[in-house]
């Protein structure tokens, strides 16, 4: 395996500097964001192969000594909620139903991030058979992807037909009671005149939905922003079946702006990651399946942590601590925001499957 293979940007070696920081416990940015919201990938492997986000081929296999082990994820997770402020930590991959041990992962992580919830985003096949051993490790909530119910677009979109398996993961997601159960979506040029359907069938379903601007992290590198679908056609898609009404925010660092559906008081929700940014709200922070903190997902600078992990000094508080200035440092340089339109915009090295949803 090459780094250029996975796409791996360059590495931070050196603690990034902190000149300016102020003297505080939390993940703080230059520009005054607080980072209480982590994403920990656990894993290149998937069991789909969405255009917009894997090659067909798959990802090149990380060695399984390069992946964190679910003693050293849940250790990261104690750091980052009980010296760095973090509040929500999930899961992503590639897909995390693919790692044996995400059971375990869930536990030893649940035991030690004492009022955070946990949480995970998969594209539930095989969560049917999984589902109550991961809710009994610590499970709290979950989004599950999907961005067509016709199967033959399903099957032509992600290249497998496992649309049942998706479906049957959703009903066992909702009887395990992990409500209110969102739905994720990518707009797509492809998936644009399914969206009512999709929308409907949320409804129906008692789902929440999100669309969220395809952005471009797919493998294959075919975005471009003059064919994306952005949220002004998809609101035009969407009013012809159903009335939208009073946009919102439940929270204001909550990427979906919320729209109500005929009246209410189920909505939709789309995260116009593109046209509408939120960047100077962003309040998250990301590890790698590597064990690297990446600051944003358009950000290639990536600080590893995993290092200190295996190769701390013996006392283990003061490595912990160690690990919590590096991981301060990397997120005070964190940049302002994606630049995807501004003229000099690089799209990263890693593809969404390498970096984690």
């Amino acid at each position: 395996m090459t780094t250029i293979a996975l796409g791996l940007p360059g590495m931070r070696r050196e603690l990034p500097s902190i000149e300016g920081r102020p003297d505080v416990p939390g993940l703080i940015d230059t520009f005054g964001r607080v980072a209480r919201d982590l994403r920990v990938s656990i894993t290149e492997k998937c069991s789909l192969r969405c255009t917009y986000c894997m090659p067909e081929a798959g990802l090149p296999a990380i060695a399984r000594e390069d992946l964190l082990t679910p003693t050293e994820i849940a250790r990261l997770v104690g750091i980052a909620v009980r010296d760095l402020g973090v509040r929500d930590v999930r899961f992503t991959g590639g897909e995390p139903l693919m790692r044996a041990d995400l059971a375990e992962i869930i536990r030893l992580s649940s035991d030690v991030a004492s009022g955070a919830s946990i949480s995970m985003t998969t594209n539930a096949i095989g969560l049917d058979h999984r589902i109550r051993e991961l809710v009994d490790a610590g499970l709290t909530r979950i989004n599950i992807s999907l961005d067509t119910v016709d199967r033959d677009h399903f099957a032509r979109l992600t290249r497998r037909d496992r649309l049942p398996a998706v479906f049957a993961g959703i009903d066992a997601a909702k009887a395990a009671g992990l409500t209110p159960l969102k739905i994720n979506a990518v707009l797509m040029r492809d998936t644009l005149v399914g969206a009512a359907d999709l929308l409907a069938w949320s409804l129906e379903n008692g789902v929440r939905l999100r669309f969220i601007e395809q952005m471009p992290l797919d493998a294959d590198e075919q975005w471009a922003r003059d064919n994306m679908v952005d949220a002004a056609e998809l609101l035009d898609v969407l009013s012809t079946r159903f009335t939208l009404t009073k946009p919102h925010r439940d929270d204001p660092s909550s990427p979906a702006e919320e729209w109500l559906v005929d009246g209410g008081p189920q909505t939709v929700g789309i995260i116009a990651s593109v046209t509408r940014s939120f960047c100077e709200s962003c309040d998250r922070t990301r590890i790698t399946a590597e064990g690297t903190v990446r600051s944003c997902l358009f950000g290639d600078d990536e600080t590893d942590l995993r290092g200190m992990l295996r190769g701390g000094a013996d006392d283990r508080d003061v490595t912990d601590r160690e690990i919590a200035d590096r991981w301060r440092a990397a997120m005070w340089g964190k940049q302002a925001g994606h630049g995807m339109s501004l003229p000099g915009f690089r799209r990263p090295e890693r593809s969404m499957g390498a970096i984690g949803g």
